[in-house]
Formats: C-alpha cells, structure tokens, sequence
C-alpha cells in the first residue's frame, strides 16, 4: 500500500510539472508569430480614400475606435473621436477579462513602426509582444490583402491625434494564458476582383467580420445568427440569421430589400432616434456600414444567398428583467 500511494505521489509530482512547464512555455514563449515586418507605408491621397472607406465602412476600426453615442440606435461614433480608444468590453458583457479598445491616432502610435502597426493588426500581436483579444478580428484582417492593411495604416497616420491615455486592458484566468496561444501568422490573399461574386463576396464578409458576429460557436452554423451580446441594463441582443433560409433568415429579402436595409442610414431624412434604457438597442454599427458602396453591399448580398440555408429562429431581443 506504502508503494502504491508512492507511486501516486510520483505520478501526481510529474502531472504538476508538466502542468507548471507548459504554463511557463505559453506565457513566456508564445505568442511566436515572428518579427514586425521592415516595411513603410506609402501615403498617398489614393491610399488614404481607400484606408478611409475601410476603416469606417467595411472592417469598421473606428467602431470600437472611436467613442459611440448609444443614447442613440445602433450608437453612431462622435464627431471628433475618430480614434481615440476606450471603449470597454469587461466581465458585465459576458467577456473573459476587461478589455480597453486602443488609441490608434498619431498621439499614440507615433512611436510605433509600420511595421509593428501591420503585426498588430494582421496577427494580434502588440508593439511590445504581447497578445491582443481577438474582440479585434485580426484572425480575419490577417487573411485580407497586404494592400489593403497598407491602406488602413496610411489612414490611421492622417487622424488627428487626440490625447487620451488608457489603461491596460487584462484578462481573467484562464484567459490570461489561453491569450497568448490565439495569435497567429497571417495568410493574406489577393483582393479578388469584383466580378468574381464568390471570393470578392467572401473577402468583404471576412473584412466586415459577418462570421464572428452572426455564427453562434456553440452550434457551429455558418451565419446563422444567435450570438448574444449584453447591455449593462441586462438586456440582450442577438444577432440575426443571414442564411438564405425562407422562413428565418433572409431567404425572401431582395436583392434592393438587403441594400435598401443599410442605405437608409445614408439618407438625408434619416435621423438616429434616442433610446431609451431597457429598450431595444443593437451593436450592428449599421450608420457605419450603410457607408459601403452599393455595389460591395450587393456583392455581399449574393454571397450570403450562396450559404448554406439554416432554420434557426432568433429572437432579436430580451428585455431586462424588471
């Protein structure tokens, strides 16, 4: 008996070092993605409109970037905050830690290369090493084409720098190790171009980050909608089903019905109506997106009918309890 519980001390010993060296080895080796690439940006007026339409219309940096206005629908960003951070995604959001969305205007990144800028966003990998949540889909921006990445960079060196210091954004454990095994090397693809429906579609909807938002993992449906996402008032909102499916997803919508749902964020009578707390707000940044060309908006359209249809019911809304 002496022998067996020895022996289970021994087996326990080495289930502890293992354990304690596997730790160490995700905390001080990785993330391992490689250097920032040696590059410089070249800004011209063409790099810029293109960085811009991106940046503020597709992969939506200044979403998360820029102080939103959620008195209103769908929080359009202030005038004037294009940049500047903080917004907070923390443990009352359902997320694994407190994450603080970045200062990206010269003010802060005026120290950072091209190069360490283009890692960060392609890989998840910070100017001083560390790994980022991926609540900034880099898993997707590091399969879009250099030149495009190019394009957001010579945007972002244009904003006016704003001064506001933040605080490090941290995460729970386990979260604080699991991090560090996220990041990976980017594997850019060409920007297809636009009369290929099939990988243009794809590439904007990897860009916009659709897949994250509207594929719950959880049942693993392509863009079947039903992510939840929480407001600190303890309402919930999920996000809806883009599948062709008839019945619940977009199956019956048009081709204009679809471009016309953003669109009419853009037109001139349409002013953002205030919201109340407790009733129905949405994370979509649709003001944001309806500022894509009508043309990508349709490309995208045609690439959501191509998907698998899944009958999946959404409800869009639950109320906080009272």
């Amino acid at each position: 008996m002496k022998r067996f519980f020895k022996l289970l001390l021994y087996v326990f010993g080495a289930i502890i070092i293992v354990v304690a060296a596997l730790l160490i080895y995700v905390k001080t080796a990785l993330p391992s993605v490689g250097d920032p690439p040696d590059i410089k940006v070249e800004i011209t007026p063409e790099q810029i409109e293109r960085g811009k339409y991106l940046a503020n219309h597709v992969m939506v940096c200044m979403d998360c970037h820029s102080t939103r206005d959620w008195s209103l629908f769908s929080a359009p960003p202030l005038a004037g905050t294009e940049g500047k951070g903080g917004d907070l995604f923390n443990q009352n959001l359902g997320f694994p830690g407190k994450y603080i969305s970045s200062n990206i205007t010269p003010y802060s990144l005026g120290d950072w290369t091209d190069g360490k800028i283009f890692r960060a966003i392609t890989t998840g990998v910070s100017k001083d090493g560390h790994a980022l949540f991926p609540i900034m889909p880099y898993l997707n921006f590091g399969k879009l084409d250099q030149e495009d990445i190019y394009a957001v960079i010579a945007y972002m060196r244009t904003l006016e720098p704003i001064e506001n210091k933040l605080e490090q954004s941290e995460s729970d454990f386990p979260m604080n190790f699991i991090i560090n095994t996220i990041p990976q090397k980017a594997e850019f693809n060409p920007l297809p171009p636009t009369e290929d429906i099939a990988n243009y579609g794809k590439y904007l909807v990897t860009a916009a980050g659709c897949y994250g938002c509207h594929t719950k993992q959880e049942i693993s449906e392509d863009f079947a909608g039903g992510n939840e996402f929480k407001f600190p008032d303890g309402s919930v909102v999920s996000s809806s089903n883009l599948t062709p499916h008839p019945n619940t997803g977009i199956g019956n919508w048009t081709k204009e019905q679809f471009v016309n749902r953003f669109k009419l964020y853009t037109d001139t009578s349409y002013t953002p109506e205030k919201v109340n707390q407790g009733e129905f707000q949405t994370v979509m940044p649709w003001i944001m997106y309806a500022g894509m060309t009508t043309e990508d908006l349709e490309v995208i359209y045609e690439y959501l009918k191509s998907v698998k249809p899944v009958d999946i019911f959404v409800d869009r809304f639950t109320p906080p309890l009272r």
